[in-house]
């Protein structure tokens, strides 16, 4: 199924030539590592990020750009509402369609794991996170 959704996500990119991803993480220091790392394809056109400090600040930016964002990487472990509260949510609250949920956490623990697959999770990646790894799921080339 995730192939599936990713080739979809994919598709909806070549149409419109950007990826839209919320980035859902309490360290401030995400945007820059994200901005770094994908400097290429923001500057080629292809990806457009926005980022979330907490679930609450994600809830808020989805509520008003509704189907906006087409991907959502989530941290787990953030002070309030943690990533499975925020999973939870927006697989609740945005159905048609939903958006692809990859939580990312420190923690490869198979309780988060099943917990987060449990919600609909995606995917399921651990930090440092391999952004050669995450650009091929998402059919980015480098």
């Amino acid at each position: 199924m995730l192939c599936l959704r990713l080739f979809s996500l994919y598709s909806i990119k070549t149409k419109t030539q950007l990826m839209k991803i919320l980035v859902v993480d309490d360290e401030k220091d995400m945007q820059a590592l994200f901005e770094q790392r994908f400097r290429k394809e923001i500057r080629d056109g292809k990806t457009q990020f926005v980022f979330a400090t907490s679930g609450e600040e994600a809830l808020n930016y989805l509520h008003q750009h509704n189907h906006e964002a087409v991907l959502i990487l989530s941290d787990i472990n953030m002070p309030g509402m943690t990533g499975l509260q925020l999973l939870e949510k927006i697989k609740l609250e945005h159905k048609a369609p939903p958006p692809v949920v990859m939580m990312i956490t420190a923690y490869g623990d198979e309780e988060n794991y099943n917990r987060a697959m449990q919600l609909g999770a995606d995917d399921f990646l651990t930090k440092p996170l391999d952004f050669i790894l995450l650009k091929d799921k998402l059919n980015i080339t480098a």
